[in-house]
């Protein structure tokens, strides 16, 4: 496949994203929104609200997990230059805690709505219903292979996210948070047992772990 070919693959992925998010909305101006961290043991959920404009036409835009880390930083940087709105929303490892990780995840979702310098007209979000919000919403299963402002805001929130656990890595060193972003790796296990739990770890999520 000549790389002629494959822009126009791209393209029309790109715009059968684009007529996504205008069918389901009916055209209204939609923010989508997505979270990153409800798995790991560590660290903050995240959640990402963007609003592209009409004529967005960013190449490679997709749901973040299918990106490298390198495309997702470039993509990071055009998304947040163009968006016509965008915000983030963390939602600590306490209140995870307190209130379970799918109340943590709703409440970051909100968050980062009424976060937005602009009010959307509708929300696209990825799988979830949100309450207390009096936008349209629009809930979507794989929305963020489907919408492309959910695989915006993915990226967004994806990006987001690692770039904090990153830092927490400097802050808590010997759990390898700068390579599993605070997801149960081995070498992140290891971690647990020679350092015990840290402050930002999830401990509802380390109920049946023994720490020596």
């Amino acid at each position: 496949m000549t790389k002629a070919e494959r822009l126009a693959l791209e393209q029309e992925r790109l715009k059968e994203m684009k007529g996504f998010d205008e069918e389901v909305t009916g055209g209204a101006i939609a923010a989508g929104i997505d979270e990153v961290g409800r798995g790991p043991l560590a660290g903050p959920v995240v959640a990402a609200a963007v609003i592209l404009p009409a004529d967005f036409d960013v190449p490679g835009i997709n749901d973040s997990k299918k990106l490298s880390e390198k495309k997702r930083e470039a993509l990071y940087d055009e998304i947040t230059q163009k968006a016509l709105a965008w915000s983030v929303a963390f939602v600590d490892n306490r209140v995870i805690d307190e209130i379970n990780i799918l109340q943590a995840t709703k409440k970051a979702m909100v968050e980062s709505v009424n976060n937005l310098s602009t009010k959307p007209e509708a929300l696209i979000i990825d799988a979830v219903q949100l309450q207390d919000v009096e936008i349209k919403q629009h809930s979507v299963i794989k929305g963020d292979e489907k919408s492309l402002s959910v695989a915006a805001a993915s990226i967004v929130a994806k990006v987001t996210r690692d770039r904090y656990m990153v830092e927490m890595a400097e802050k808590y060193p010997g759990y390898a948070f700068e390579k599993n972003k605070g997801y149960g790796t081995a070498a992140h296990y290891q971690g647990l047992r020679e350092n015990g739990i840290s402050e930002i770890h999830r401990k509802s999520f380390l109920k049946n772990f023994d720490v020596d």
